[in-house]
């Protein structure tokens, strides 16, 4: 019988549990962009959106960020509305974000927000409260190993966000982060530099390293005395 800890915990738990702060910065960076709070700033950057109005904890439909017609990378089609009904209040995470947010920001500094660390180490407690993660030193229990194991199973990388609804998408970035992001967020992921551009040359592809950081840094919690990158 499987323990159901790690499938009831929101996507930005279960991506700090996988792999840290800054993958779960991310999923509250993706989660506030679906509701229309922020978008892309200049490269690299982002911003609260004009359309960010609604108070804390309430949901208002996603918008698409305007797209340059010189953009480097190829159109996508829109963001599938999601009803209020599919997205859940917003987390203490995602508000100590958007509060970080009031003047643009790389996600790098808003790592380094004040109210974020505050944001984050209440997540970390509560996953430690949960039996989930251990403190000292910092690590995943045996139960959470597990448990993310089960979820990734059950929510493998999607092949597009057709049909996808908004809990579904931050889940996907919560376990698969740069690959769920070029998937279903290419444009926004890429301007806002959570992930890094691609360039074609004479010898092949080659990465760019993220401009704001990306969520390829895994920045605490480790398997069995090893680095964790799932």
């Amino acid at each position: 019988m499987r323990d159901d800890k790690v499938f009831r915990l929101q996507p930005h738990e279960v991506a700090l549990l996988r792999a840290g702060a800054r993958a779960a910065v991310t999923v509250a960076v993706a989660d506030l962009h679906l509701r229309g709070h922020v978008e892309a700033g200049r490269p690299g950057t982002l911003r609260t959106s004009e359309a960010s109005t609604e108070g804390a904890g309430q949901a208002s439909p996603p918008v698409t960020p305007p797209e340059s017609a010189a953009s480097p990378v190829p159109p996508a089609s829109p963001v599938p509305p999601a009803s209020p009904a599919s997205l859940s209040p917003l987390p203490q995470l995602a508000e100590a974000v958007r509060t970080a947010l009031r003047r643009p920001a790389g996600l790098e500094q808003v790592l380094k927000d004040p109210d974020v660390r505050k944001a984050l180490a209440e997540v970390r407690a509560g996953l430690s409260a949960a039996g989930l993660l251990r403190a000292l030193p910092p690590h995943r229990t045996r139960t959470a190993r597990n448990g993310l194991v089960a979820l990734s199973a059950e929510h493998p990388l999607p092949a597009g966000r057709k049909g996808l609804s908004a809990a579904d998408t931050l889940m996907a970035v919560a376990l698969h982060d740069d690959r769920a992001l070029n998937v279903l967020l290419p444009r926004f992921a890429l301007r806002a530099g959570l992930t890094a551009r691609a360039e074609v040359a004479d010898k092949g592809f080659h990465r760019r390293a993220p401009r704001g950081g990306g969520t390829g840094g895994r920045d605490y919690v480790s398997c069995g005395g090893s680095s964790s990158t799932d």
